[in-house]
């Protein structure tokens, strides 16, 4: 009687240690193979601060001064699992309903970067990550767009990362009747 009750328990702990075994591999293993998706997600989270630099536009904006500052604010939320980016021109009131004030969110969706970008122009376009090879530069291709393009939507952005202190954003806006308008944003951190 003893022989089969000590051959059950051995048996339950072999079962038991080969699962904890196996569990612990396979997260070995996820750990290991973080998508570029993720790798990008994580260097994006680097930039969460407050930046300020000079922005220029292509083809020049007669409402808009080239070299005028603009401000970006970066921070994670949603216990990591989103990225907000928010920009307004440098030193403005911070009163969104009355001047620009655009709002990013970057998010894992599987195994894909996207951001969608609530913009000033009334609509949501989402846009889809490339990394470069070297993880220093996030790019980011149109992929669909919710609302109305009677203003103009964004069509597409590059984060580069110089270092922990300095980073560049271009932004490419599509205007009415398929006109692109960039701005290139030259930030350093402020706090």
């Amino acid at each position: 009687m003893k022989c089969p009750r000590f051959m059950v328990w051995m048996f339950a702990a072999a079962v038991s240690t080969a699962g904890f075994a196996q569990s612990d591999m396979h997260k070995a293993e996820e750990k290991a193979a973080v998508s570029d998706a993720q790798k990008s997600f994580t260097q994006l989270k680097t930039l969460a601060a407050v930046w300020q630099g000079p922005v220029t536009m292509t083809p020049p904006q007669p409402e808009m001064d080239n070299g005028k500052p603009v401000e970006v604010t970066l921070r994670v939320t949603s216990r990591g699992n989103a990225l907000v980016h928010e920009m307004k021109e440098a030193g403005a009131v911070d009163d969104p309903a009355k001047i620009d004030h655009p709002v990013t969110m970057f998010y894992l969706d599987g195994d894909r970067l996207l951001l969608t970008h609530y913009c000033d122009a009334g609509n949501r376009p989402r846009m889809a990550a490339r990394t470069s090879p070297d993880g220093k530069k996030v790019e980011f291709d149109f992929l669909d767009l919710a609302g109305s393009t009677k203003y103009g939507h964004m069509q597409h952005a590059v984060f580069t990362v110089i270092d922990a202190n300095h980073h560049t954003e271009d932004w490419t806006f599509m205007m009415p009747g398929d006109k692109p308008m960039h701005a290139h944003m030259d930030l350093q951190r402020v706090k």
